[in-house]
């Protein structure tokens, strides 16, 4: 072989290393119970201490509590269990709540959930995610807040198919939970357009829609009523005992949903911290 030759090969080689896809991330998931998936690199960033509220403080939404727990529980458990879809309202305790049902669960059990966030952009690396933990056995909750596709965005075909319809399937030991605002997780001028322009409309709409199918578990959540808002009020001040009446508690906390415009556990825990600063008291 001449040395022309050798060189072209060479050049071949290293443009086709080039074209390869990166090996696989490796991870340790025993480094800790939660992590925060990245793509471009692949990796799994741990989570020494989540942000979450507990569980007994989300007042409004028990029987979303009672239905999580319960599939969250069968899945830890190693018993059958759905992907579950939380929509409805802003602030109405949807992420909240998947990341308190995570630590219930694992107070009561030795074998830890690992939870693994996955942000919307990065949806179309997860074949790859998945193919870590599934590799390594850990049983997993999946999590992606604030869902939703827009435009002419295909990601949703990728997981369509890693939720029910691929080949490989969601792995034994993964159960995927979302959160968003709307109910078949697709904008109305994303599925109207598929409409006015597909050749067979009714169908185009139903394999969009179908993706909203892909969860076994809907749990619908909505903004309260007053006096829900205030025992969700009443019990953020008892937990972190915050020295003031209850007739000022309530006018205070009414004056500022008022300014909001709303009344959801957000404003609610909003609320707290402000009142928390101005009382001098820290919230741990």
């Amino acid at each position: 072989m001449d040395q022309e030759t050798l060189s072209l090969l060479t050049r071949i080689a290293n443009a086709l290393d080039r074209l390869a896809p990166p090996p696989l991330a490796q991870a340790d998931l025993a480094a800790a119970d939660a992590f925060i998936w990245h793509a471009d690199p692949d990796g799994l960033e741990p989570v020494p201490q989540v942000n979450r509220v507990e569980i007994q403080l989300l007042k409004g939404i028990e029987r979303q509590c009672e239905q999580l727990l319960d599939n969250t529980r069968r899945f830890a458990h190693g018993l059958p269990a759905n992907n579950a879809l939380l929509w409805g309202a802003r602030g109405t305790g949807k992420s909240s709540l998947v990341k308190a049902a995570h630590a219930s669960i694992n107070a009561e059990s030795t074998d830890k959930l690992v939870l693994v966030e996955i942000h919307r952009e990065d949806i179309p690396s997860l074949p790859r995610l998945l193919r870590i933990l599934r590799a390594d056995g850990r049983r997993t909750i999946l999590f992606c807040d604030d869902l939703s596709f827009e435009g002419q965005d295909e990601a949703y075909k990728s997981l369509k198919a890693v939720l029910d319809g691929g080949i490989e399937g969601r792995p034994a030991n993964v159960i995927f939970y979302a959160t968003s605002n709307r109910r078949h997780l697709l904008s109305r001028d994303m599925i109207e357009n598929e409409r006015s322009t597909a050749i067979n409309p009714g169908e185009a709409v139903e394999e969009k829609v179908s993706l909203s199918d892909r969860f076994g578990l809907w749990l619908g959540f909505h903004h309260v009523n007053q006096d829900t808002f205030f025992d969700i009020i009443q019990g953020y001040a008892d937990r972190y005992q915050l020295p003031i009446d209850t007739d000022s508690l309530q006018r205070e906390a009414n004056e500022w949903a008022v300014t909001r415009g709303s009344r959801s556990g957000r404003v609610a825990w909003q609320f707290i911290q402000d009142l928390a600063g101005r009382l001098g008291k820290t919230i741990v």
